[in-house]
């Protein structure tokens, strides 16, 4: 089983990871898992007038390890093997688009994670996922 575990560095996602890394010893067999985080792209605009790519592309990969590092951290001390991934764009669309490029069966992920405006305009990231995905979601609060 493919387990895909959105992380965006906050400690409620943080606990999909502990359920994940409990829910594991009750499977026969190691559940393939995928760590991704997605970081919203910044504006271009004029930004791109003063930063080049190269730094835009760093500061991706920074804030991305950063995010990722305590999930990845238990899921080393649990002694499971896992993947994982920085991506770019929409959170909830580079959640689903990355789960059914890697063929996923299972998206489990927090209710609640780091809160933006956008959240309260458009609507929560684990609500977009749950009804644009074509797999079980499955929401740890």
């Amino acid at each position: 089983m493919k387990i895909l575990i959105p992380v965006d560095g906050s400690a409620n996602a943080v606990r999909a990871v502990d359920y994940v890394i409990a829910d594991a010893v009750n499977l026969k067999v190691a559940p393939q898992l995928c760590l991704l985080n997605v970081q919203w792209k910044l504006d271009a605009g004029n930004v791109k007038l003063f930063i080049n790519q190269e730094t835009i592309n760093d500061y991706y990969r920074e804030q991305g390890a950063a995010a990722l590092a305590q999930a990845r951290a238990k899921l080393d001390a649990a002694g499971l093997a896992y993947t994982y991934h920085i991506s770019v764009g929409s959170p909830a669309e580079a959640v689903v688009q990355y789960a059914r490029e890697h063929q996923i069966d299972q998206i489990v992920m927090s209710a609640h994670g780091q809160a933006t405006l956008s959240t309260f305009l458009l609507g929560s990231v684990a609500g977009k996922v749950v009804h644009l995905a074509q797999i079980p979601v499955l929401l740890v609060k």
